[in-house]
């Protein structure tokens, strides 16, 4: 007998396969970009989702049909609490792939990271890290972002890797040996009107069928007993299921990387010229209280989660220019 049909999911949909849960609630940047500059700067940082807005601002994207006028979009407002260089890490690279070669550490942790890293004060560690560099084919600066200072409840810290471009190797370790023990804010990273891309776990929606979950058609009324099932799983010979089948299973809290996301605002909330809380605070995140930026767009992800932003890998602007920002309308 030969190929019976069956309604197929939406085209590039199997490109997100397999779609399965995420291992952590903490999104992992695997791909960082090239930057030619003479200078070393950090190509991350993070922070925590905390609401929607609109925004009025002027169109200055040249050669448009809107270029001068008016736009009203959605921002999403990520608070940015200042992040911790607590440690430095080398990676080598050899023929099996990229090793790490030495980890320091600063000498004095918080309390909520000192609980994490059982390590004893090493004096040497830096001297020696500095005579390996001519091995060293890649930097990292180990950073770490506490939720309690941007109004979270939760205790244990985000600790993850940042990367350190421009300028040779060993600039590039007197940049972070610098910023060792240090905090760094989200105005020392990004400005004003550059793109960034977003990675960040998206909102789970538990265990959805093919419909909702591939976008597949529903059958006609009356042509099967189901109207919300495949019409077939495949041919009778071979008896076997093929991974392009749209079968049920999660839907959402997987990870997902969203690329050139504008940052539109950078400010803090002692500006008294930008008000962005609402009476009482936002509704599922509360009142947001130091640095922020706001995004425009939406980003992946549900509220008080965190989101790491990223240097863009896939830069569409030739020129940085700050944004015209009109009003921001704050849906209460």
């Amino acid at each position: 007998m030969g190929h019976r049909k069956h309604s197929q999911p939406r085209r590039g949909s199997l490109a997100y396969l397999p779609r399965g849960r995420a291992k952590s609630m903490e999104a992992r940047i695997r791909t960082w970009p090239d930057v030619k500059a003479d200078q070393p700067k950090l190509l991350g940082y993070a922070g925590f989702k905390a609401a929607c807005m609109r925004i009025a601002s002027i169109d200055d994207r040249e050669k448009t049909p809107n270029f001068g006028k008016q736009l009203v979009g959605l921002g999403t407002v990520v608070v940015t609490p200042p992040m911790s260089i607590i440690g430095i890490r080398g990676y080598s690279r050899d023929r099996y792939g990229v090793d790490s070669t030495f980890d320091v550490y600063a000498k004095d942790l918080p309390k909520e990271l000192s609980r994490l890293f059982k390590t004893k004060p090493d004096e040497k560690g830096i001297e020696r890290a500095e005579k390996s560099l001519s091995h060293i084919d890649e930097l990292f600066a180990i950073a770490a972002i506490l939720p309690r200072k941007a109004g979270l409840e939760q205790k244990k810290p985000y600790v993850f890797e940042v990367s350190v471009k421009g300028g040779d190797i060993p600039k590039q370790f007197a940049f972070i040996k610098d910023l060792l023990g240090k905090e760094v804010k989200i105005d020392q990273v990004f400005q004003k009107g550059v793109e960034v891309d977003v990675a960040a776990i998206t909102k789970g929606k538990g265990i959805e069928g093919p419909i909702t979950r591939w976008g597949v058609k529903k059958k006609q009324h009356k042509s099967r007993k189901s109207v919300r099932a495949l019409g077939t799983l495949g041919p009778i010979s071979p008896s076997t299921i093929m991974y392009t089948v749209p079968r049920a299973g999660q839907r959402g809290f997987h990870q997902r990387t969203q690329y050139n996301n504008r940052i539109m605002i950078i400010s803090n909330t002692a500006n008294e010229e930008l008000k962005i809380n609402p009476a009482g605070g936002y509704k599922h995140f509360g009142v947001v209280q130091g640095d922020y930026v706001v995004i425009r767009g939406s980003i992946p992800g549900t509220y008080r989660r965190l989101v790491k932003l990223r240097a863009p890998v896939r830069p569409k602007l030739t020129k940085v220019t700050p944004p015209k920002i009109l009003e921001v309308m704050i849906n209460k």
